[in-house]
């Protein structure tokens, strides 16, 4: 299946790779490549156009012109949806987690500012938003639509995310990305050669469960879950969107060491554990690892 074509957004792919020069890491031994998929677009950010760009083409393969997806108020997830639908010639709608609150936020503004409909599920609800009966009402309100799963993760994202690895140049050991919903772990992992692997970091409190997640997703993608992965859950911070003093002194150091201010949601958690990797001497010395900034 070929991928949609890009509509009106500009998308700067391959996404650069940066080398970068930390003590923490080169005491270790270990070369490090931050991998920059946050300067993708500016609309569809990080890896947003990874997961979307095959399920696009997915939808108009089956003559749906309207996306629908869920997500949270702040979801990043829904802004790059709807900005995506713009774009490419496709109505969306976003349902979003909770009760409607007014004036709506920058995230949801800049959904509706883009021709997204929102709509509202409260958290019960929500909680079984994959579910047929939830689906089936969804569809009797809206009518026909392509459904994108919340942060975007099915195996059409996890192909778009299998893309990554080969356009990274030089060569290297591991290529590590934070988790929330894990298919660009899913998608990674599958693109990568013999004797590479990936590692992801949960941003989840008691992300355990994404081991099982990931190794379905590649199942739906690929065919087979690969034993080229590991999921680290100990640098989540206390939970997803949830952050503390340690974490913030990480990223106020990071940015003076190397001028990029991380999102803490995701990518700090991230570089946070790679660095504790280092320390704890998980890498071999002489190990070139890839971070995947995603957001």
């Amino acid at each position: 299946m070929a991928p949609a074509a890009p509509g009106e957004v500009a998308l700067r792919l391959p996404s650069p790779l940066h080398e970068i020069t930390d003590d923490r890491l080169a005491r270790a031994g270990v070369r490090l490549y931050l991998k920059r998929d946050d300067l993708i677009s500016p609309e569809l950010t990080g890896n947003k156009w990874r997961k979307l760009k095959y399920n696009l083409a997915e939808a108009r393969r089956q003559g749906h012109d309207v996306l629908l997806t869920f997500g949270g108020a702040y979801s990043n997830h829904i802004r790059a949806t709807a900005a995506a639908g713009r774009s490419f010639g496709f109505s969306t709608i976003g349902v979003i987690r909770g009760e409607e609150h007014l004036p709506l936020n920058p995230s949801l503004r800049y959904a509706v500012r883009q021709g997204m409909r929102l709509a509202y599920l409260d958290r019960t609800t929500y909680r079984a938003k994959a579910g047929a009966g939830v689906i089936a009402a969804l569809r009797d309100r809206f009518g026909g639509f392509y459904l994108i799963p919340e942060g975007g993760s099915n195996g059409f994202a996890a192909r778009g995310c299998a893309e990554i690895p080969a356009e990274i140049g030089p060569p290297f050991d591991v290529i590590c990305c934070p988790c929330g919903t894990g298919g660009t772990l899913a998608g990674i992992a599958a693109g990568l050669g013999a004797g590479q692997r990936a590692l992801g970091f949960s941003v989840l409190k008691g992300g355990q469960f994404l081991t099982g997640t990931v190794a379905g997703l590649q199942a739906e993608a690929f065919g087979a879950a690969s034993g080229n992965w590991a999921i680290d859950d100990r640098f989540h911070f206390g939970g997803f969107a949830r952050r503390n003093p340690d974490l913030d002194r990480f990223i106020a150091d990071f940015r003076e060491r190397h001028g990029l201010t991380l999102d803490w949601v995701y990518v700090a958690k991230m570089m946070y554990g790679v660095c504790a990797h280092a320390a704890e001497g998980a890498f071999t010395p002489g190990t070139t690892v890839v971070a995947l900034i995603t957001g």
